[in-house]
């Protein structure tokens, strides 16, 4: 199953681009819900495969476009289950996604970018650079083409990249997630994370009912911005009053992601003013370990540290949660993989 990368793919496209391909091709209007039935609903490999729709028009898609399926090209298991696995973007890039199995869930945590220009400090990712946008089909993939899809029970877009610099492409994403015609799951089983790009924050949060996950990691704005330069841009008070300002109904909630960074910010201080700032905000603190990656100043937190925090914002009110840290065995650090193929894919030399 990979990609013909001379003919544009079928599979990320929506009901309505669906109805615009037929249309193009002279169908009847019926088929772009056939298509949509057998891109999302059944396992298929070709387009060849769609047995409902006629031979002729068959051969008409297939003129102009393949199936836009590809399959992992490497995986990496750890001692407690987590799968990394890489993909090969159209760039010719890499992007990875990652299964962790947990007793009540199975959660696949997907890429929305090839590398990332937000260049936070504690982001492997971001030390890639940005190489380019993932399609709806590309992060759409990451979901069809895992083995363990059958187990799946939740997806977090909380992978390579920001998914709100890549605005169209989740969007898009979503609705085929979500949608009857599409893969027909709950949004409440979706969460999509973002450091904080107000504008497309608000156009998710008006056109989606996708859980949403703000990265928090420090309640105070300098330090903040000293870990993510995006503090300069739009910042953490104009997040809150943004998530404030939208009423959220009671089947949808918002997380804060905090990394926890050794002698930085789990200080009585920070949870002081992390209370203040999520007062009335329906909420759950994630607190994560963080995960080292090379050339970075920032270290992991013990369990002991971490313990200590989530009950020090559990006195306070705030529903707290540490979220385990796994795979380390498979560089699970988000971006930790694709670099090592990046790097060894340029020390390769041309023949």
């Amino acid at each position: 199953m990979q990609i013909e990368s001379q003919k544009e793919p079928l599979f990320g496209k929506t009901l309505s681009q669906l109805d615009e391909v037929v249309k193009e091709l002279g169908m009847p209007r019926f088929t772009a819900s056939q298509i949509a039935d057998w891109l999302y609903k059944k396992e298929i490999s070709s387009i060849e495969e769609m047995s409902n729709i006629s031979k002729s028009h068959r051969e008409k898609l297939k003129e102009k476009y393949s199936l836009g399926l590809s399959d992992p090209v490497k995986v990496q298991t750890s001692v407690d289950g987590t799968k990394k696995y890489l993909y090969r973007s159209h760039q010719g890039k890499f992007i990875e996604a990652a299964y962790i199995p947990e007793r009540n869930r199975n959660t696949l945590c997907v890429s929305s970018q090839v590398g990332c220009k937000m260049g936070c400090l504690f982001c492997m990712t971001g030390k890639q650079g940005f190489q380019g946008q993932l399609s709806a089909g590309e992060i759409v993939n990451q979901i069809r083409s895992l083995p363990e899809r059958d187990n799946l029970t939740n997806i977090v877009f909380m992978g390579m990249g920001e998914p709100f610099d890549n605005l169209e492409g989740v969007m898009q994403s979503l609705e085929i997630l979500t949608a009857e015609w599409g893969f027909g799951m709950s949004p409440r089983r979706i969460t999509v994370s973002t450091i904080g790009i107000i504008p497309a924050m608000k156009v998710f949060l008006e056109n989606s009912k996708c859980h949403l996950a703000v990265s928090l990691h420090s309640p105070f704005e300098d330090e903040r911005r000293k870990l993510m330069p995006i503090e300069n841009v739009y910042s953490l008070p104009e997040v809150l009053k943004t998530i404030r300002e939208f009423p959220l109904g009671k089947q949808r909630r918002t997380s804060f992601e905090y990394i926890v960074f050794k002698g930085l910010n789990h200080s009585p201080r920070h949870v002081k003013e992390l209370s203040r700032i999520l007062s009335g905000i329906r909420c759950r603190i994630n607190l994560l370990y963080f995960h080292p990656i090379p050339n970075t100043p920032l270290e992991a937190p013990t369990e002991e540290i971490m313990q200590q925090f989530k009950e020090a914002l559990e006195a306070k009110g705030l529903t707290t949660t540490i979220r385990k840290s796994r795979g380390q065995d498979i560089y699970a650090a988000c971006g930790m993989l694709s670099t090592k193929e990046l790097e060894k894919k340029t020390n390769t030399p041309h023949e």
